[in-house]
């Protein structure tokens, strides 16, 4: 019984890679190493309203960069294959819930960012926005300091450059 165990356990298992390797799936980021080539230039436009955000951003997608698809970074546009602007379309904080007192408890940080690219090779522009939110609680009859929205917004940034790799991916199908 033990022996038909394992025997199952191996059949399946190669059933299973069998599947997705013979279909040819390959993982977003395959896509997305295509669209974006050789040397990339990351600009990001910096808000006057939070100009810190917009220094965590540029490193948040520089980190995306590097170590999901493998770009060397350059510091100059002139040197870049592929040209990467970033700009922070909007930064919001919502209400979401108050307590017994009309105080404000529970917030929500919403963060949408207009990403494009430019492939000097192909002389293609390809554009999108994506968005992330924050969800964050406060003590009982205090309102939001800098750190708190800071760190919210940082982690609403976080969440929407997640989506990056897939909407680049999806755009390497658009010609």
């Amino acid at each position: 019984m033990n022996i038909l165990k394992k025997v199952l356990f191996v059949l399946f298992t190669f059933a299973i890679s069998f599947s997705f390797f013979g279909c040819g799936y390959k993982p977003s980021s395959y896509y997305a190493k295509e669209e974006i080539t050789g040397n990339v230039f990351v600009k990001v436009s910096i808000d006057l309203e939070d100009p810190q955000n917009s220094v965590i951003i540029k490193d948040s997608i520089n980190k995306m960069l590097i170590q999901k698809l493998d770009v060397q970074l350059v510091d100059k546009e002139s040197l870049a294959d592929t040209v990467m602007y970033v700009k922070v379309n909007s930064v919001r904080m919502q209400a979401l819930q108050y307590d017994k007192s009309g105080y404000n408890k529970l917030y929500r940080a919403i963060v949408t960012l207009d990403i494009s690219y430019f492939n000097k090779s192909e002389n293609k522009r390809k554009s999108f926005s994506v968005g992330g939110d924050y969800d964050f609680s406060i003590d009982n009859g205090t309102s939001i300091n800098d750190t708190q929205r800071y760190q919210a917004i940082v982690q609403a940034a976080d969440k929407a450059l997640e989506e990056v790799l897939s909407k680049i991916a999806v755009l390497s199908f658009k010609k």
